[in-house]
C-alpha cells in the first residue's frame, strides 16, 4: 500500500480492491435511473476480474439496459481502520445459457426472500480503493500570538 504524505490515508493496489471485494457480498450499484443517480444495495460474488450480482425485473434492469456504465463501491472498517473499494465498469445482462449456468454455480443466494434469475455481470473499466486509519481527529486549529479575533 501507498501511504499518501499524511501516512493516515494509503491507496490500495488493484489486488488490495479485489482482495476486499471477495472477502464480501454486499455492496452498493451506483445507476441513472430515468437520467437520475440511485443506488441499490446488492448481493454479489467475485468470479475472476468481475462483479456478478442476481435481479428481477424492473427499474434497475431496465436502466441497465439502456445505460450500462455504472459504479459498485463496498466498504469494510473495525475500531482501528476503514477501507472502500469503487469499480466502475459495463454491466451486462448474462443472456448465454452457458454462461448463466456458469454464473449458477457460483456461490451466490439473494439475502431477500425473492425470485432473482437474472444475472448480470460488471466488467470493470477501473478499481480503487483506499484504506485509513481511525483515530481521534488533530486539533483543527492552533491559536496564535497576535490572533485578530483578542
Amino acid at each position: 500500500m501507498g501511504r499518501t504524505s499524511d501516512d493516515a490515508i494509503s491507496t490500495l493496489t488493484e489486488e488490495e480492491c479485489w482482495d476486499l471485494l471477495a472477502r464480501h457480498e454486499l455492496g452498493r450499484l451506483a445507476v441513472a435511473v430515468n437520467s437520475e443517480p440511485d443506488i441499490f444495495p446488492i448481493n454479489y460474488v467475485v468470479d475472476g476480474p468481475r462483479v456478478l450480482f442476481r435481479t428481477a425485473p424492473g427499474s434497475k434492469l431496465a436502466e441497465l439496459s439502456a445505460n450500462p456504465r455504472v459504479a459498485f463501491e463496498v466498504d469494510e472498517h473495525d475500531d482501528t481502520f476503514g477501507a472502500s473499494v469503487v469499480l466502475k465498469g459495463v454491466a451486462t445482462r448474462l443472456e448465454l445459457q452457458r454462461e448463466i449456468d456458469l454464473a449458477d454455480a457460483l456461490p451466490l443466494t439473494p439475502w431477500t426472500p425473492t425470485l432473482k434469475y437474472r444475472w448480470v455481470r460488471i466488467t470493470p473499466v477501473s478499481i480503487t480503493g483506499r484504506r485509513f486509519d481511525r483515530g481521534p481527529e488533530p486539533d483543527r486549529y492552533a491559536a496564535s500570538a497576535g490572533d485578530a479575533w483578542t
